[in-house]
This record gives C-alpha cells, structure tokens and sequence, in this order.
C-alpha cells in the first residue's frame, strides 16, 4: 500500500512518530533504495523511539496482509493486462505497473471520497523532531542519515500527495514513480492512454474498494 492508505489505518492517532513509523519503509525506499533496515524487534528507552518502530511494525503488517489478499491478486494482473496496450514501448514492467497503479487510485478514491484528509497526514509529518528521527536511524544501523533527511525534507515542503486527488495526475505520478528506475519511462502518448485507462479503472473501483481496507482491518485486530 502507499502512504495514504497505510495512513487511513491510524487516522485517530494523535502520535505523530507511530504516523512516521508507517509511512517510514517507504520513505526510506524512495530516499534511497540501497538503505535496508530491520528494527522490527529493537526496544528503545524513549517511547517516542519506539512508537516509530510500533508504526514501522504495523506496515509492514498492513503491506502483507494487502499483498497476499485476493484484491491485490485480482486487481493487479487485471491493471496489468488493461495497461499493457497504453504502454507498448515502454521499458516499464507490467506486473509492477499494476501493483503500483493499484495502489495510486486506491490513495485517489481515499482522498475524492473523503475518506482521509492530506494535510492532517503531513500535520503529523512536521511535528516530528529531527533529532528523534535521527537517533531512530542510527539505532537501526543506519549510518549515515543526510541523504534521508535531504528526501524527507523536500516530501514535507512539497506536499505532492495532494495531487494524488486529480485523477488526471495518477497517470503523472506513476511516472514518477517508475523513473527511479528507468530514466524514460513513458512518453506524453503512453501518459495519456494511461490516464483513460486509470480513470476507466478508478470508476470500476469505487463501489467497494472500502473492502480491502475492512478485511485488513478484521486481520489487524488479531495481531
């Protein structure tokens, strides 16, 4: 799942480093790719600490419940297939290209239905001291934290998780995505095709999207 879903799960949380803690693998992942942590068992003396591992934890729950359940399943190979002719081309691979715009429109219909609101996740984002976070990555293993910090201050000024309610956008920011690894994934052309697709797509959703979140929800209780 991508941040505003993981996110959804722990709307009435007032901790603002439990919040970190769930968003932060893939915070993490986009800074860079070769940063690989594994503080799932570590206990800290300051519970700040260890409410960013509790979040930590508890996505990395929600991402296992998600991708092993049929919706994922489903949805995926399904995004696969309906976007393999928009992008012929392109270097881009399918099966990645159906998880990732799977998660995108499931973050759009959170935001168009009301679901969750942007600013009060980036709220929680700005109330986390960096002097925290940092001993957070050094406990962890983490070296060197500067590149981190660089990619993390520009997610909080740049606030793009707004665009993610234009549905218009999804197209541009799985373009976004994928160019972290091929440096020219899709032209204006692909951009377009996808954009009908994704929308098509998103219309096909909305009823009952809400039940991936449920079903995880029911698992979540029993963790």
């Amino acid at each position: 799942m991508n941040f505003l879903s993981h996110y959804y799960f722990d709307l009435h949380t007032d901790n603002c480093y439990h919040i970190l803690g769930i968003v932060l693998p893939d915070l993490l992942k986009n800074a860079d790719k070769n940063i690989i942590l594994h503080p799932e068992k570590l206990h800290h003396t300051d519970p700040d600490i260890n409410s960013i591992i509790a979040g930590w934890n508890k996505h990395l729950a929600v991402d296992r419940y998600f991708h092993s359940s049929d919706f994922f399943i489903e949805h995926s190979h399904s995004l696969k297939k309906t976007l393999l002719p928009a992008i012929e081309g392109s270097p881009v691979k399918p099966f990645f290209l159906g998880h990732v715009a799977l998660e995108l429109i499931i973050d759009n219909l959170l935001l168009t239905t009301g679901k969750i609101q942007v600013d009060g996740f980036y709220a929680h984002l700005a109330g986390c001291k960096t002097a925290v976070i940092n001993e957070f990555l050094t406990f962890s293993g983490l070296k060197d934290s500067s590149r981190f910090f660089r990619f993390f201050d520009d997610f909080k000024r740049s606030q793009y998780l707004h665009t993610y309610a234009e549905t218009h956008q999804i197209a541009y920011a799985l373009k976004r995505i994928c160019m972290r690894i091929w440096q020219n994934p899709f032209t204006p052309q692909h951009e377009s095709q996808m954009n009908q697709v994704l929308g098509n797509y998103r219309t096909l959703l909305l009823p009952d999207f809400m039940s991936i979140f449920e079903e995880i929800e029911n698992k979540l209780i029993d963790i």
